[in-house]
């Protein structure tokens, strides 16, 4: 008997995550079968299509073409579009990952036509319940039927909340994906000769959540501490279209003339930065963990994280929005002696673990 997995993406993470568990469902023909949702929530084709392509995702039998608009509005439209899929399709599970408004669509429409929802990524707390993320991802925790946890803190989480049914550590998705793309993006990406870069001799930066781009007084901080690190080596900043029209709003533009300014990267470019760079600032999770992955210093610019480990092993400092902050921790002020063994995301075989859990 042939068991039919609805997959829900949206975002680019999101696209990361589902290429991992894709090719792990074609290992099981006759088994499993895919069908893959796209939210349209990432719309722009260097933020979309080009994820699909390069990490050879099957095409999305659904695209709702939902983007833009307040978080009510989108969410309210794709949970309508979804509805309808989940009627036609009759699928034996919903799987969703992260935290997004695609996330959150997806446990909804499941959970209230009673399908079965396995939750990538469950457990994760950054304990900040004015980001959209927080919310997103305790609410689809709660009408989860498989949480399946990245890490051991994940399930502490659940566990302080009550939630222990249903339960798994499977580890983390993300780390499947970089040790299967690392050495193809060493090998076929042409990133650092386009932008002429040396290995370990410039910064990666990137900046796109909203506690960010929507407080100019922190958007600030960010951009010009950026511009200062700058003064000292090459700083690549892939330019979310978001974050560049709110520095257009708040009259920030002219920081970015020090930076290496460049359209959102193809994945197995950012790869390839991301590996080559001598450090990372960020406010993404993924990349916080792909730092860690590729044992680059990461610093964040948020006040919490919600991969807590990466700090407690001296390979990530969060810093806020700090202009002073920042700089210092460039400085390399703030890094401590690094743990090189620890392995908290598991070993490579979470996609495989999500499907034995599914299937049991």
């Amino acid at each position: 008997m042939t068991r039919r997995i609805l997959a829900i993406v949206g975002a680019r993470p999101q696209f990361i995550k589902a290429a991992a568990v894709s090719r792990e469902i074609l290992k099981h023909p006759g088994r499993l079968e895919e069908v893959m949702v796209h939210t349209g929530q990432h719309y722009d084709p260097n933020m979309s299509q080009v994820f699909f392509d390069e990490l050879e995702i099957p095409a999305p039998k659904y695209n709702l073409e939902v983007s833009g608009g307040a978080h009510g509005a989108m969410t309210g439209r794709m949970l309508e579009g979804i509805e309808k899929i989940l009627l036609d399709e009759k699928p034996d599970w919903v799987l969703i990952y992260g935290d997004t408004n695609s996330t959150l669509a997806g446990a909804l429409a499941a959970a209230k036509l009673h399908i079965p929802v396995a939750h990538v990524e469950a457990g994760l707390r950054s304990f900040n319940m004015r980001m959209p993320e927080e919310i997103n991802r305790i609410l689809a925790d709660r009408v989860s039927t498989l949480l399946l946890c990245p890490t051991d803190a994940a399930v502490k989480n659940l566990a302080r909340e009550g939630v222990s049914q249903g339960v798994r550590n499977v580890g983390d998705v993300m780390y499947d994906v970089a040790l299967y793309y690392r050495e193809r993006a060493r090998t076929s990406s042409r990133i650092l000769e386009t932008l002429n870069l040396e290995e370990k001799s410039f910064a990666l930066a990137t900046c796109h959540r909203a506690e960010n781009t929507d407080d100019p007084a922190r958007l600030e901080g960010i951009i010009r501490a950026l511009a200062e690190i700058a003064s000292d080596m090459p700083v690549v900043l892939p330019l979310h279209p978001r974050t560049r029209k709110l520095l257009k709003q708040f009259e920030l533009e002219q920081h970015l003339a020090a930076l290496t300014v460049v359209e959102p990267l193809a994945f197995l470019d950012m790869v390839a930065l991301e590996q080559a760079a001598k450090v990372i600032l960020t406010d993404s999770g993924g990349v916080q963990k792909e730092a860690f992955f590729y044992r680059v210093p990461c610093i964040t610019m948020r006040n919490e994280t919600e991969w807590v480990e990466t700090v407690e092993l001296g390979w990530n400092v969060l810093v806020g929005a700090s202009y002073k902050e920042i700089l210092k921790a460039a400085q390399g002020r703030f890094f401590k002696e690094k743990a090189v063994t620890a392995a908290p995301y598991g070993a490579g075989d979470a996609a495989a673990k999500i499907l034995r859990a599914m299937l049991a």
